[in-house]
């Protein structure tokens, strides 16, 4: 094929999913850096454009876009990405998903808390005042770095009682382990997981992804763009595997990443985020992608 970057194609070309009754197009949109400018994250970052921020939005909706995923805690100084969704998209459309995620929270300062399992409800109330909704259509327990072994019972139990009280209509888990996904599941059904995963994961994550699958279970990977580079986003340094792909395909690394990730199962969501509408655009496009037999092996071997 010809160089250059695909550009043509909307959310739903990447096909669909349902998270529980809720069905989404699997290439949808993460709000975190959608209130910042450049890498720095917390009460470091410079503030977003207020007015581009809300264009991308809007354009992502315009794309096809039907599952957004947010955060309280995803602010910077000026600027808060459930207000800047809200702004943008209410009313909102009523096949729009909007997920969130508690047990991590941020003062006024910036500064990182976790919530005591009495306090997921305040920061159930902030998500709902925030975004302007009654309810929360996917709510995840995002499970702190420092806890990767360990019961989280008594946290996504509270939640499960914010599900029964109606506040919230499904639950999802975050950065946790199979067993702590097990367990979660005794509580209340879980919709979704959502963990750091990206082209040269190790196996054991692959081996979690098809579990997910066979257990009906979305899996929404994080940092499938940005890799290694985490919160900091993708690094400038591609491996020459994905370099050769994305050059087959005339398409962009980070596109080459996001159709990788996606042909990992029906059952995979994808969730990028952007504060450029170029990007978005591009992004929204990966949908469209379909790669070989080979080059999936090809990208599954990459580390």
């Amino acid at each position: 094929m010809t160089s250059g970057t695909i550009n043509d194609g909307d959310a739903a070309s990447a096909g669909t999913w349902k998270l529980g009754d809720l069905t989404v197009n699997r290439l949808g949109f993460g709000a975190m850096r959608l209130a910042q400018s450049g890498e720095a994250f917390g009460a470091d970052a410079i503030p977003s454009d207020r007015d581009r921020a809300v264009r991308v939005l809007r354009r992502a909706v315009e794309l096809g876009v039907n599952h957004i995923d947010t955060a309280a805690f995803y602010f910077s100084p000026l600027r808060s990405a459930n207000e800047l969704i809200n702004r943008a998209l209410a009313p909102y459309a009523e096949d729009l998903v909007i997920t969130t995620k508690v047990w991590p929270g941020r003062d006024p300062s910036g500064n990182w808390v976790w919530a005591s399992p009495e306090q997921l409800r305040g920061q159930v109330e902030e998500n709902l005042r925030q975004l302007g909704r009654d309810h929360l259509d996917v709510v995840n327990l995002r499970v702190p770095r420092g806890r990767a072994t360990g019961s989280i019972a008594e946290h996504f139990g509270a939640l499960a009682e914010l599900r029964e009280a109606g506040l919230v209509r499904h639950l999802g888990v975050s950065n946790v382990s199979p067993d702590q996904l097990a367990e979660a599941r005794t509580i209340a059904p879980v919709v979704c997981v959502q963990n750091a995963y990206a082209v040269g994961a190790p196996p054991e994550d692959h081996e979690f992804v098809r579990a997910c699958g066979e257990q009906g279970i979305a899996f929404v990977p994080f940092f499938a763009v940005a890799g290694p580079g985490r919160e900091s986003g993708a690094t400038g340094t591609q491996p020459e595997e994905i370099l050769s792909v994305a050059r087959a395909h005339g398409a962009t690394p980070a596109q080459i990443r996001l159709a990788w990730t996606l042909q990992r199962g029906p059952h995979v969501l994808a969730i990028p985020g952007t504060g450029n509408p170029d990007h978005l655009v591009e992004n929204v496009a990966a949908g469209a992608l379909r790669l070989s037999e080979d080059e999936m092996r090809l990208l599954t071997r990459t580390e």
